[in-house]
């Protein structure tokens, strides 16, 4: 493998050419990149679930068209991680000019201090070479950001030494913006970003014009921008100027997982269940009942739903169920932990801080809501796995005057001995994919889901004094015979 060209002469004999490097813009490499991709059939945005129809196609189309774009979505969307997975179609590395501080094109330097470097020092001016993650700069909005800050401002210490004066454009310190040049520029929340910054930030993607402290500096940036905004921090918090909506190419939607599998796909990738290689066991049907929460949640009327609900919920819930789980198995001294329904509810200080409550919801409190949300979720479960069964056994058995009420944390074994003695319960555990020959831990769990899911029906009712019980039917009222006239009570 040939060593990389070091020099500007080198440079020009190299695959590198001027002809076609001198004018290819970030914009040209994105769009070269990714038509590469999508021929070779390779995935473009590695990790980034449940967006392939929708999202994704859309962030195409604006690339190909050379566009700046918004992502406008609610939180935990995904929205900064996709800004952060373009930079995998930059090219793997590209070369600049040395010590450049806006990484210069070595044939079309920008900068003035550039242009008399390349003026002075010819074919020997030194090259360096950038790679990919360093071209992509991001930037959180906040209303203390200055243009300074993003633009760059004067340097009255480096005028002061180098005696220049003030208006010098070697005098500059540069923002963050000029320093993603040949590169990409995130910015997070844009509507938290102050007006006058907004406007510098339009006036470089139209014309290339910046002005530091009142000179007139001409600086044609090769940067593509990129923007994540709420739609509702628009009035909450800020806005976007018109001007600068007018600019960004491309407004593209996300969304959160249209469907319940595409939530557990999601949780599943991100949230941590992996215990340092520890065989911990998650039934199924806790990852949908931990999914359908968010789903319960987003279509709650008592949740804000201009805030959202985050895919981070979830993940949350199942991480702190997992952990649950564990907790119990090592009081109990048991090797395989396994999470069960009682752990989702332990689960409850992962949940309450992930969503906004409106004025009914806030009555209730958040703990409340909580598990309200919780027993819809495992409602909606149950009904998945058990539509059609008949489960007046195990409800008759408590009518008949039985209890069940065990500790959280009592072991494996002293629980599913006293499951066992409801009769019929372990009828219908098949249903849940769990047999008399799984791990007992498995089978209490999924006992464990039959009694919530029948309380979640209302079939049968639960305290936590009593546990699991059914409420005394009340006696009839005695009916009138037809054709007499009702009794009244008299004084």
């Amino acid at each position: 493998m040939s060593a990389k060209p070091n020099l500007l002469g080198e440079l020009r004999k190299s695959k590198w050419t001027e002809a076609r490097y001198a004018k290819r813009t970030v914009k040209d490499e994105l769009r070269e990149n990714l038509l590469r991709k999508l021929s070779t059939g390779e995935e473009l945005f590695p990790g980034i679930r449940g967006y392939g129809d929708t999202v994704i196609p859309q962030i195409v189309n604006a690339i190909f068209s050379r566009h700046h774009f918004i992502l406008l979505g609610l939180r935990g969307q995904a929205k900064t991680r996709i800004l952060r997975e373009l930079a995998g179609f930059l090219d793997e590395e590209i070369p600049v000019i040395h010590g450049c501080e806006i990484n210069d094109n070595p044939y079309h330097p920008i900068c003035r201090a550039c242009r008399e470097r390349a003026a002075l020092e010819g074919e020997a001016m030194p090259i360096a070479w950038l790679p990919r993650e360093r071209r992509y700069v991001e930037k959180l909005a906040t209303p203390d950001v200055t243009i300074a800050d993003i633009i760059g401002d004067v340097d009255p210490i480096r005028a002061a030494k180098s005696g220049r004066d003030l208006s010098d454009e070697l005098t500059i310190h540069y923002g963050l913006l000029p320093r993603a040049n040949r590169g990409l520029f995130a910015i997070n929340e844009l509507p938290d970003l102050a007006g006058k910054i907004q406007v510098g930030l339009f006036n470089i993607m139209q014309e290339g014009d910046i002005q530091i402290k009142g000179y007139p500096v001409r600086m044609p940036l090769d940067v593509l921008l990129v923007f994540t905004a709420n739609p509702e921090d628009y009035t909450a918090r800020g806005k976007i100027i018109t001007p600068l909506k007018d600019r960004i190419g491309s407004e593209i939607r996300t969304h959160y997982p249209a469907t319940l599998d595409e939530g557990i796909a999601i949780t599943t990738q991100e949230s941590w269940t992996a215990r340092e290689g520890r065989r911990i066991e998650i039934p199924q049907y806790i990852r949908e009942v931990a999914e359908e929460i968010a789903f319960q949640a987003r279509e709650d009327k008592r949740v804000d739903r201009r805030s959202g609900v985050s895919q981070r919920l979830p993940i949350s819930c199942l991480e702190n169920a997992v952990s649950s789980a564990e907790q119990r198995a090592a009081r109990n001294g048991e090797k395989i932990p396994v999470a069960r329904v009682a752990d989702i509810y332990a689960a409850i200080p992962s949940m309450t801080g992930k969503f906004e409550l409106e004025y009914e919801g806030e009555l209730r409190g958040a703990d409340t809501i909580a598990r309200e949300l919780i027993r819809a979720a495992i409602g909606k479960t149950f009904t998945k796995y058990f539509k059609d069964t008949n489960l007046q056994s195990v409800v008759q058995w408590f009518e008949m005057g039985g209890e069940l009420k065990v500790a959280p944390d009592a072991k494996t074994a002293e629980y599913l001995a006293e499951l066992k003695n409801v009769q019929g319960l372990f009828d219908h555990t098949p249903a849940l994919g769990v047999g008399p020959k799984d791990d007992p831990g498995v089978q209490a769990a999924a006992a464990e889901f039959v009694l919530e899911g029948l309380w979640a029906h209302k079939r049968i009712s639960r305290s936590e004094e009593r546990g699991f019980f059914a409420e005394a039917r009340k006696a009839p009222e005695p009916r009138e015979a037809p054709g007499r006239m009702p009794r009244r009570q008299f004084n």
